[in-house]
């Protein structure tokens, strides 16, 4: 019977918790593994893992090693009125992914999801509920848009860091920020309205519908 409750040893205690995370996340998936089952496979009560990490996307980022919660971040740079958020959350981006600390743990994390089903449908679920329901909320922006963001950040990182495209691998942070954040500004600030010029398919189809007829 799996023992419950506060055990003695708080890194020791910390250190099972996250064990038992980096299977559950491993075997189950991010949106199958369960904080009671994190618990019940390190032999702890669930209000232990709650106590130590809060949510289950904060024992994710703590149990796949990443330094710090990307959300929170996200959060901070939006609060800020007095700052251009294009370029405050390109910046953040490229140091986040140019430091050693930060990119190791994340592009193992990118790695094994290329070549493991589990690890990319963890990955998969983790970026869902971080993009859907964190980072398209501080940006107030619908949950697709967000995600079209985090598709062009992340395409700077797959020629940068995972392909090593030389001429973008060698770039100067503020030579990108320059150049990129006017494409990623009109991503932010165009909201959830189409833009003109835009037609949606069914527009389309509905014309050509009077057109035949």
């Amino acid at each position: 019977m799996a023992r419950t409750g506060r055990r003695p040893g708080t890194t020791q205690t910390r250190e099972e918790i996250l064990r038992a995370a980096r299977e559950q996340f491993a075997d189950q998936g991010y949106d199958g593994a369960t904080i009671r089952g994190i618990a019940r496979a390190a032999g702890v009560d669930p209000a232990l893992v709650h106590h130590y990490f809060g949510a289950k996307q904060r024992v994710f980022i703590a149990a796949m090693r990443l330094p710090f919660n990307p959300a929170d971040e996200v959060r901070a740079i939006m609060a800020d009125r007095e700052r251009d958020h294009a370029e405050a959350i390109l910046r953040f981006f490229l140091r986040m992914w140019d430091d050693p600390r930060t990119r190791d743990p994340m592009l193992a994390l990118v790695r094994s999801a290329t070549s493991h089903d589990k690890a990319a449908e963890a990955v998969r679920g983790f970026m869902n509920d971080l993009v859907v329901h964190h980072i398209s909320t501080e940006l107030g922006l619908p949950p697709l848009r967000a995600a079209m963001i985090g598709s062009q950040l992340f395409g700077i990182v797959l020629l940068r860091h995972v392909v090593g495209v030389e001429v973008v691998r060698s770039a100067d942070t503020e030579e990108i920020v320059a150049m990129y954040a006017p494409a990623l500004r009109a991503m932010i600030e165009g909201g959830g309205e189409e833009q003109p010029g835009v037609r949606e398919p069914r527009d389309v189809n509905r014309r050509s519908s009077r057109r035949d007829s």
